[in-house]
């Protein structure tokens, strides 16, 4: 679909309509954007779209100048790496990399191909930062649920046969929305000789009576992995605040994950608090 937005693809039949005016930036999950054999300033400058004239410094911003190491260290780049080629970054930072031109542009539409692959934990907290300040509109391709409960504000689902459904909110949303899914009807088989064997019907038993309302259930099934995904993210932080020099040696990339540590441990209580609330009503039944 983001092909066919994007005119990359043709569509087949029927006619695509954009409106005017629209500006669009793509972020290119494969990172092909990027020239491995120039450095992260020339990345930057070297875009002629970004280029301030006579200042080769600095780089245009939305319509202001900043200065190439100011603008990288927004990105959570250091001021050694400037200088360094693109092909010496991880996939993590080049991805941020990537975000840094992108975000850089004066568009009104950001189209986002799976963003969050190879990111850590403090550039998907940068990244839900810009496209929460972002004044456009964003399409966004991820395979992270928790990422999308956190930024979308509607979700839109392929249901098959190029049918494409609406949604308000994110994933979870999307999910409660929809209802229990329901089976597939079964296929048809070979037709067995003769009547078949009569066999007893087991009565239906009552469904069990668990006091909770659907979306409350849906919210019970997906705390656990919610916690578990906290309790990994924490540890990560944690691991990282753990080295002394870092405060010292990059204190931005500290004081970022020092908050991101925290509001992840205020998630992790209230998911916890949540979880023991909604099994205590599921277990009573009231």
């Amino acid at each position: 679909m983001l092909k066919l937005l994007t005119g990359e693809t043709v569509p087949d039949a029927g006619e695509l309509r954009l409106g005017a005016n629209i500006v669009p930036a793509v972020f290119d999950q494969n990172r092909a954007a990027l020239d491995p054999d120039v450095t992260l300033w020339e990345s930057l400058t070297g875009d002629k779209a970004m280029r301030v004239a006579g200042k080769a410094d600095q780089v245009m911003v939305r319509g202001q100048p900043r200065h190439v190491v100011a603008y990288l260290k927004d990105f959570l780049f250091d001021e050694r790496q400037a200088r360094a080629p693109v092909r010496a970054l991880s996939g993590g930072e080049r991805a941020r990399l990537l975000l840094a031109r992108i975000m850089a542009r004066e568009s009104n539409l950001l189209i986002l191909d799976e963003p969050t692959n190879d990111l850590d934990i403090e550039t998907l907290d940068l990244l839900e930062d810009l496209l929460g300040s972002f004044a456009g509109t964003v399409l966004l391709v991820s395979h992270d649920r928790d990422f999308i409960d956190r930024v979308a504000t509607a979700t839109v689902a392929a249901e098959g046969d190029g049918r494409w459904t609406v949604f308000a909110g994110g994933w979870s949303d999307m999910q409660a929305q929809k209802g229990p899914a329901r089976p597939a009807p079964a296929k048809p088989g070979p037709v067995a000789p003769g009547p078949p064997a009569r066999t007893p019907k087991p009565k239906p038993s009552a469904p069990a009576k668990t006091g909770l309302t659907f979306t409350e259930a849906h919210r019970l099934r997906e705390l656990p992995g919610e916690i578990a995904r906290l309790e990994a993210e924490i540890a990560r932080l944690s691991e990282l605040l753990a080295d002394a020099e870092l405060f010292a040696r990059a204190p931005e990339k500290a004081a970022r994950a020092t908050e991101a540590l925290a509001e992840r441990q205020a998630r992790l209580s209230a998911a916890e608090e949540d979880w023991l609330t909604l099994a205590e009503k599921a277990e009573s039944g009231l």
